[in-house]
């Protein structure tokens, strides 16, 4: 007889891991996510990417969308209504209470490698702070915030060019795979206590987090890779850059001056290096190839892009 399972989870990433388990041995009998949301400009309402490949595929097991787990009584009936043998959880959006940790064995496939980076923006801490590899932890939930004994560990060596989107994709197929193989092997697993001295974590990302400056090369590239889906990087005046390759790192420059440009974008000094951006975006503009703003803008070589 197969193992139930509950999933809880939201963005792509855990849909990819809902997915891998909908195509395994295992049963979902329920999907918990985040309630449906405003999106965009038009502030249209919109439903969680999981929720949109549960209706797209005309799943037939129970969805629920609480606006909160603790202390909900009725959450709490729910999941034990539908009696899980676990409780897989991937950047589900809220923290587990004890009364539902309590019902089932509650396993989080978290994007670091713990404790490395407990919290909310893993993935994006993990490319800001130029590591070399991130990885997936399966681990234990418990009441503390991603503090949970490990049960396995798969790592991702980051290219140079990675941006947080292929990183997440990758880490999602990572989880993915690790979610199957630490239910096959739960019953032989040994936990792993985190080591508490090597603990860091990471906040949730706010959109003035994306404002850079030229005062380093480096530092700016690594913001892009790391906020190049959302939010974006700007400059203080609002302008965002797009499309951004790392030139050098260490040549001393007038910040923000103009070095050259073609039809594959603009060279931009900064104090410590230089990027080339291939686009740019005036607030509340369109996005234009970087060229045809520098020549609409009446920028020369020389001058300064603000």
């Amino acid at each position: 007889m197969s193992k139930k399972i509950l999933f809880m989870g939201t963005p792509d990433y855990a849909t990819k891991i809902f997915e891998e388990i909908l195509n395994s041995s295992y049963e979902i009998v329920g999907l918990f996510t985040q309630p449906d949301k405003p999106f965009g400009r038009k502030q249209v309402i919109t439903p969680p990417h999981i929720k949109q490949f549960y209706l797209d595929n005309n799943l037939n097991f129970p969805i629920f969308q609480p606006e909160k787990l603790r202390g909900n009584e009725d959450a709490k009936k729910q999941i034990e209504d539908l009696s899980p043998d676990f409780i897989i959880v991937a950047a589900y959006g809220q923290i587990l209470p004890k009364e539902i940790l309590d019902i089932a064995p509650c396993i989080n496939l978290h994007a670091s490698l713990l404790p490395k980076y407990r919290g909310a923006s893993p993935i994006q801490e993990s490319l800001l702070n130029d590591d070399e590899f991130t990885g997936v932890t399966s681990m234990f939930m418990e009441e503390g915030l991603d503090s949970g004994d490990i049960l396995g560990l798969q790592y991702l060596k980051i290219t140079p060019l990675m941006e947080v989107s292929e990183a997440f994709s990758k880490l999602s197929d990572i989880a993915a795979k690790l979610t199957i193989t630490t239910l096959d092997n739960f019953e032989n697993i040994k936990p792993k206590k985190q080591n508490d001295s090597e603990v860091s974590f990471c906040k949730k990302i706010k959109k003035e987090h994306g404002e850079v400056d030229f005062t380093s090369a480096k530092n700016l590239y690594l913001k892009y890779k790391a906020y190049s889906y959302w939010p974006g990087v700007f400059l203080n005046s609002g302008l965002k850059l797009k499309e951004i390759k790392l030139l050098d790192i260490f040549s001393e420059n007038n910040e923000g001056e103009i070095l050259d440009f073609d039809n594959e974008g603009v060279v931009i000094g900064c104090l410590k290096g230089t990027i080339k951006i291939t686009f740019l975006q005036a607030p509340s503009k369109k996005s234009v190839n970087a060229i045809d703003y520098i020549r609409g803008q009446r920028l020369a070589r020389g001058e300064i892009l603000k």
